[in-house]
């Protein structure tokens, strides 16, 4: 229901009321379609596993959903001074809005895509087997609270980070379970890397921008 209100408010710009209609409808559906295939597949004893197998085909929609939410949101951290530059140049006055073409947008897509493609395995695999043991159902859990938490952000203009947020959902779902089900080594790591990104890119741009400076005159 939440997924299908999210992409018509979000992607098709509908009206709240439009979304709401749509997803009680979808709820509904969805609903009626996962109790017959319970109460049908039922097996004494092996519920557990008939849930789980539904859960895999969710987390298919949910997966999408964090796509939604993470090009919604990520795209617009990574172009935004872009299209501050942009603007200036092309001889704009700043204010909180600026207008940003399509070929930026397409421009941060594809960077983010391209990063991920390339370096996006290793992320996975420590979020998704490093920290915690995942089932079909945490997963689920996982991508449906960061999708949901991301676009909210994207909504209300927060840049928060989709990386930050899943880690923060995967250890929930870890700490479930207990402390002991979480990889305190491997969070560990994670949280030093995050402090760690903040001053190497500080220092990174001010040595970028003497260099552009020095050469531009």
């Amino acid at each position: 229901m939440i997924i299908a209100l999210s992409f018509v408010v979000k992607v098709l710009k509908g009206s709240i009321m439009t979304g709401l209609i749509i997803a009680v409808l979808v709820f509904i559906v969805s609903s009626l379609f996962i109790y017959s295939r319970l109460k049908k597949r039922r097996v004494l004893g092996d519920e557990y596993n008939e849930v789980e197998k539904i859960f895999k085909n969710m987390q298919v929609v949910t997966s999408c959903y964090v796509a939604l939410a993470h090009g919604a949101n990520d795209v617009a951290n990574a172009i935004g001074p872009v299209a501050a530059i942009y603007a200036v140049y092309k001889g704009m006055s700043l204010s909180s809005k600026v207008p940003v073409p399509r070929l930026i947008l397409v421009i941060g897509g594809l960077g983010i895509a391209v990063g991920v493609a390339l370096w996006g395995s290793r992320v996975m695999k420590t979020v998704g087997e490093g920290i915690t043991a995942l089932t079909n159902t945490r997963g689920f859990s996982i991508d449906f609270s960061t999708a949901t938490i991301v676009l909210v952000a994207s909504v209300l203009g927060l840049p928060v980070s989709t990386t930050h947020t899943v880690v923060g959902a995967v250890v929930g779902v870890g700490l479930a379970r207990g402390i002991e089900a979480i990889n305190l080594s491997v969070l560990k790591n994670i949280f030093f890397s995050w402090f760690l990104t903040v001053p190497t890119a500080a220092v990174l741009s001010m040595v970028l921008f003497k260099i552009l400076n020095y050469f531009g005159g």
